[in-house]
């Protein structure tokens, strides 16, 4: 299955993992979503690429073990190993509710802040799970298959008539690399079109979240090992992310230094 998706990654610039989430688990995420949304008093974006009509909720990783479990899946981070490479790193855990009425959000690539020619290999990927369903009447998210190796950026207020929104039902996982052409659709419906949108990026590139502070270090302890490593507790290639030769997961256990930069493997 792995290899099918990695296929059209690299055909497509994306791929559907159909049923990651099962029915529980997504109902648990959308009272969590709404839940924060009220505690943290969410408001509306205030540009048009956040969305008038869309909140937002931040650093989802801190705030609940609904949302960690849906980072540290074993079918998904399978999947975008394949794509980033071992190593790689959580860049960003969020919420995305877009309510109706909401205009479609400009088109763009998750990664044209890298300054670097285009196409190259895939340094960023997006995982978009849906809460609820996603079509062209919902606001599913818009996508350009192929234009992950285009030589240039999408314009943002450009015509694209090869866009098509993305079909989702509650559970699907939609995962695509970081240079596809894309954008959250329009709402036309009566209802929120909420996803959890999932950033990873290569382990040697800076993460749009800062993680280890983001996240409280008791928090952090309660993670797996790959999750740990996922966020930043860990070293890349044994190297990049060392405190004193030492990898950074030793002062989240307080276990006491282990020399590993340097060492043999």
């Amino acid at each position: 299955m792995t290899d099918a998706h990695a296929a059209r990654l690299e055909k497509d610039g994306f791929t559907i993992v159909r049923g990651a989430l099962d029915a529980t688990h997504v109902k648990t995420l959308l009272a969590d979503i709404d839940r924060l949304e009220v505690e943290l008093a969410i408001s509306h974006g205030e540009n048009i690429f956040e969305g008038f009509k869309t909140k937002r909720v931040y650093n989802l990783l801190a705030r609940g073990e609904s949302f960690v479990r849906a980072v540290d899946h074993d079918v998904l981070v399978p999947v975008l190993e394949g794509l980033l490479g071992r190593g790689l790193l959580v860049g960003t855990v969020s919420s995305i509710a877009i309510e109706p009425g909401e205009t479609p959000q400009p088109m763009h690539a998750d990664d044209q802040i890298i300054p670097l020619d285009r196409p190259h290999p895939a340094l960023t990927s997006t995982v978009m799970i849906a809460l609820t369903p996603f079509d062209a009447t919902t606001g599913g998210t818009r996508i350009v298959a192929g234009s992950h190796t285009r030589p240039s950026f999408p314009e943002p207020f450009g015509q694209y008539p090869d866009a098509k929104n993305v079909e989702l039902e509650p559970g699907d996982a939609l995962i695509y690399n970081g240079s596809l052409w894309h954008g959250g659709g329009e709402n036309r419906s009566t209802g929120r079109r909420v996803g959890l949108a999932i950033g990873y990026c290569a382990g040697w590139l800076r993460q749009q979240e800062n993680q280890q502070l983001g996240i409280p270090k008791e928090i952090a302890k309660t993670f797996s090992p790959r999750l740990r490593k996922l966020v930043g507790y860990g070293l890349y290639k044994t190297l990049y992310g060392h405190i004193d030769r030492c990898s950074p997961v030793d002062l989240l256990d307080d276990a006491g230094r282990r020399v590993v930069v340097g060492v043999p493997r």
